[in-house]
This record gives structure tokens, sequence and C-alpha cells, in this order.
């Protein structure tokens, strides 16, 4: 298999040569009928010589050190856990809840299950006590493995639900009715026989967000990392995540695309050593953000994956990229807003070495998309996925050119259209609902989707029109098939007989240096049926300015208010301008970082009633 040699690339995409066409049109897929996400991201480099020094993870603890975790330490606490748990009662198909922040324990757990051929259950640390109940009583979890913050909510949950057996704490010292993870490890063989599981096997149990009725749980099988590669690979620029190094693993050799390595290119001077190549995000391992687009493919291709487990802060974002040189990120957008915001010239405080940047949740917008190009020295690719089908559309700014604010065109592997209510696809322009088909281009099936919803049929039907699964994103398409985000289908509204879509307003609001993040939603109006609203987070210097007015913030409030219409009207359409502006504090996020739109729009609703 052919080698990329060293490369060099220029200083921004907008001479990049486009290689999509030919890239996307050669892809194909190779799915073997065996297949185990644990094997290939673990036991297969603690088979290699150098597996003693392989860092798998490096766990984040001061700006000045560090615990490191290699490959072999990772595969041998796996295959001690994995007999922990069969000595426990654990079958193959059982669920078993994972309970824990980023932390070596994390992937170890993952590896353990998957391995096994048990199906891993993540949840977040940051649920509460009915959140918990509700998905360890749907999903019928035997096991749970958690931390210390967890104990006493996963030991309630045992008293109503017999059939969560046992619950696992790390670094807990009271364990009432629990078992102490590290005790239980030291009695355990480092010595494991793996399950041989099927491709389309059950591999992990992901609840949705739930933002309408109970969370789902979409089932996804082990086959669907293979689905995400071609994203993955393409999000962090090639640079470090070469498919053609995996060592004969099942991604398909992209030189069937006609990609040779003189169109691999990246910064003069960067080797492609694979040691070199760092990945961190903040994004939580309990969520698809971090466990599909972070962690497992970081150890798919045996790189290093740093932990941390503190609150995300942008002077903790950019101590972190310092300390560890970081090589490659997931930031979400609210995340760059923020270190934005903080270090408009990061490069006079900060010595980084970001080769790529991928980002995913909501709109980037070309306030932050110039940001990361100028300042960061590196042009962010915006991704869109969900977790039923993960990695489907993005950019890859080292292949083809990255156009700021577009979600990018379909990845590799993948047949991506806009759809309206019919399942008919819609022109260019026209706003539809972002599809996936079941089978791509060649009319070969496409295995990064989902089993299903755990024990939903009809919500599992209802997500489908004929081949096409849809994820109730709507955008739009220009002629060179790059797409461009307009909101959920439910954010979407319309003001006096237009339509709206909140991500091109919010984006305008944050290139205004009072403004640190915005939502846009429909306040009820009896002759317009809505008008056009933004609650406002002020950056800190504009919220220390006005938190200091006494009498005089009524007028302070004012005159900002007409300030950030007028920055609006001046830039979009002038029916998208707000017509009322609300400074809030905080703007509800879901703990994947997504604005949650729905509760800004509920609360306008009830006032609106009263």
């Amino acid at each position: 298999m052919a080698q990329p040699s060293a490369f060099i690339a220029p200083d921004s995409c907008a001479d990049r040569q486009d290689n999509y066409a030919q890239l996307h049109a050669g892809f194909g897929w190779h799915v073997p009928d065996k297949f185990n996400i644990a094997q290939v991201c673990c036991a297969r480099w603690a088979r290699r010589p150098d597996a003693q020094q392989r860092i798998a993870v490096r766990t984040h603890q001061t700006s000045s050190s560090a615990g490191t975790h290699s490959y072999a330490e990772l595969q041998q606490q796996a295959n001690r856990l994995s007999n922990a748990l069969l000595g426990l009662g654990v079958k193959r198909g059982e669920r078993v809840a994972i309970v824990l922040p980023q932390r070596f324990e994390t992937a170890v757990a993952y590896m353990a299950v998957l391995q096994m051929g048990a199906v891993a259950m993540p949840l977040s640390t940051l649920f509460g006590p009915e959140a918990l109940t509700f998905r360890l009583h749907d999903s019928e979890a035997v096991l749970a493995l958690c931390d210390a913050g967890s104990v006493a909510t996963l030991t309630d949950a045992r008293r109503e639900f017999p059939m969560l057996r046992r619950v696992i704490a790390v670094d807990a010292n009271s364990l009432p009715s629990g078992l102490d993870y590290a005790s239980l490890l030291a009695k355990q063989s480092a010595r494991f026989a793996p399950v041989d599981t099927d491709a389309n096997e059950p591999a992990i149990l992901i609840y949705t967000s739930g933002t309408t009725g109970n969370p789902k749980g979409a089932l996804i099988p082990h086959r669907a990392l293979i689905g995400n590669l071609s994203g993955f690979v393409c999000s962090q620029n090639w640079f470090g995540f070469d498919p053609r190094n995996s060592h004969g693993t099942p991604f398909p050799a992209l030189e069937r695309a006609g990609v040779g390595a003189d169109t691999l290119r990246a910064k003069p001077g960067l080797r492609t050593a694979e040691t070199q190549s760092v990945f961190w995000s903040p994004a939580d391992w309990a969520w698809t953000g971090g466990l599909m687009d972070a962690l497992l493919p970081t150890l798919y291709f045996g790189r290093p994956i740093v932990a941390h487990t503190g609150r995300f802060s942008a002077d903790a974002a950019f101590e972190i990229l310092q300390t560890h040189a970081v090589t490659h990120s997931f930031l979400f957008p609210t995340a760059l807003k923020a270190m934005m915001k903080a270090y408009p010239q990061p490069h006079k405080q900060f010595s980084l070495k970001l080769q790529a940047i991928m980002s995913a949740g909501e709109a980037v917008g070309d306030a932050v998309f110039t940001y990361c190009q100028q300042q960061l020295g590196v042009t962010v690719n915006e991704m869109f996925g969900q977790t039923e089908i993960n990695y489907i559309v993005g950019n890859c700014s080292s292949m083809w050119p990255a156009r700021a604010g577009s979600m990018g065109r379909p990845y590799p592997g993948h047949r991506v259209a806009l759809i309206d209510e019919d399942g008919r696809e819609c022109a260019v322009g026209v706003a539809g609902d972002v599809a996936l088909n079941r089978f791509d281009i060649h009319r070969d099936p496409d295995p990064i989707f989902f089993l299903g919803y755990w024990k939903n049929a009809a919500a599992t039907a209802a997500k489908f029109t004929g081949d096409w699964c849809r994820t109730g994103d709507m955008a739009t398409r220009d002629a060179d098939g790059y797409l461009w985000y307009q909101g959920r289908s439910d954010d979407m509204f319309k003001a006096a007989g237009y339509r709206i879509g909140p991500s091109e307003i919010e984006n305008c609001l944050v290139k205004h240096p009072a403004v640190a993040n915005a939502a846009v939603v429909p306040k009820p109006d009896r002759e317009r049926g809505a008008l056009v609203k933004a609650y406002v987070v002020l950056a800190t210097e504009f919220a220390q300015q006005r938190e200091a007015l006494d009498a005089e913030r009524a007028q302070w409030d004012a005159e900002l208010v007409a300030q950030l219409q007028a920055h609006v009207k001046g830039r979009l359409a002038p029916y998208e301008y707000p017509k009322e502006i609300e400074f809030i504090a905080a703007l509800p996020m879901t703990t994947t970082g997504k604005v949650q739109r729905r509760v800004l729009r509920l609360q306008e609703e009830a006032r609106a009633a009263a």
C-alpha cells in the first residue's frame, strides 16, 4: 500500500485544489462480516512492539504535568475489567452503563465492554436522578460503572430496578452495596479472550437529548465506526490520520478514489510521524460528539487523546492546547466563540501546534471562521451529523475549499440530499430536510446507520421516508454542492410572512464586540404572527459595565439594543433584524453544547399567554 510523503500546505484554503469530485466518486466501503470496535481501537495497537511506549490517554492535571497511559496498559486494564464483568454475570448483548467523565478509566470501560460483546451505554455525569433513572430503566441495564459523584444515585436506582445488579465505582471510599473498581480489577487476570462480534452487532446505546418527549435510545452497531472514519479523516485534514497508514484495518484505501500523495499537504516543517498527532476535545465522552467524534477514532488511529475532567473555559482550553501540544481538536461553536472573545489574539499569550479543528452542533458563522484562520492559523472544518447517522456532511480544507458558514459537502461514502415533506429532492437554493440514503452512490449499504431506536419501532419507522433517513435539520444547497444550515425544522419560523432561520441572525449578532452569544426565537405577535426576538449574552467587559449601572441601566440597555439592531439591519435583510432584544446571563444549553432555543420559544409563548 502506497505511503504518503511529507508535504507542504498553502497558507489558506482559498487556493486549495478541489479534489472533492474524484474523492467522492471513487470512494467505496469495505465492511467485513466480523468487526469489533475494541479490537481495532486497542487490541491491535497493544500487540505492536511499541505498545508500552505508544500513549493512548494523556490525563491533564496542571499546566505543567500530565499522567500518561499506554495502549499496553489500556488493553491490560480492559482485560481485567472484562474478566470482572464476566464474573459478575454480564452476558453478550446486555447493557452496561458507563457514568464517567473524561478519564483513563472511561476508555478502559468502553474497551472492556465492547470486546466482550456487551453493549456500552454512555451516561453523562451531569444527569440528575430522574434522567439517570429513566435511561437505566428503559435500557434494562444490568451493571453500571461510575465515579464517586454518581454512586448514591445509582445505588438508589438499584433499589427500584433489581435488573441493575451491580454498581462499580471509581475513586469512591464508601460503597454501600457497591464494588470498588481498583480492588475488583486487582483480583483479575490481565488475559482475556475477546468475543468475535458481527459488524452488525449492537455496540453502543446512546440516548438522544429528548428535546421533545422522552429521550430515545439509538442503538449503534460496531460497523458504524467504519462509517464515521471518512468524515473524521476529512474533518482533521488527513494530517496525522492518513487512512493508508491504518495497518490493514477495514477502512478502505483511498487510492481507489484517485487521491495521490501529491494532493495531501500539511504545514511547512510538519512530519508525518504518528507520535506527533495529539487530539483533544472538551466534548463529553458520554455523548456522540465526544465518543464517536473524538475518543474512538483517535484510538482507532493509535494516537493519544487528552482527558480533562474540569469545566470548559477559554483559559483552560488554551492551557490544554499549549501544554499537550495538541494538533487536532473538535470544538463546539460556543467554545470557539468564548475563546475568540477571551483571546482575540491568542498567539501573543500561547504557543500552539494546531493543524486541524472540526466544529459541529451549531453553525460556526464567518466571524469564528475568520478568527480560526487568522488567529489560530487553521481553517475550521464544520461537520454535521446526528447520533443516529454521524459524520455525514462537512468540510476538509486540505482536499477542497471550505466556505465560511457552510456545513460543507457530503463526506465520501455518504449520499446526502435535501428533501421536502414528500421525500422529493429540493432544487438548488430551496430549503429542505437534510437526509441520508441507506445506500451510497455505488448502491452499497452505508455502514454509518444506527440499527434503530431501542424498543421503539414506531419512532424508527418515522425517521425514514423510503431509503432516506431524515435528520430534522433544514439546509439549502448551492450550485457547487455546499450545504448551508438553516436551523432545526422546529426552530424555523415565519415573521410578517417571511421564513426566518435563526442561525444567520445569531452569527451576525456575535460579530458585534458586545455580544458573546445569542439565540433568536419567535415572539408571538397578533398582527405579524411572530416577531424576531434575540436573547443576548453580553461579552465580559460589557456585562461588567451593565452590572455597575443603577438608574442609568435602562438607558444603557436601550442604546445598546439600538446599536445591535442597526448592526443587523446593515448586514442582513430588513425583516431579519430583531425587533426585541433581551439581555440574559446565560443561554439554556444541552450538555452537548447546543443552544436550547425551544426553551426560550416556550418561555415567549407562556409570556404571551399570560
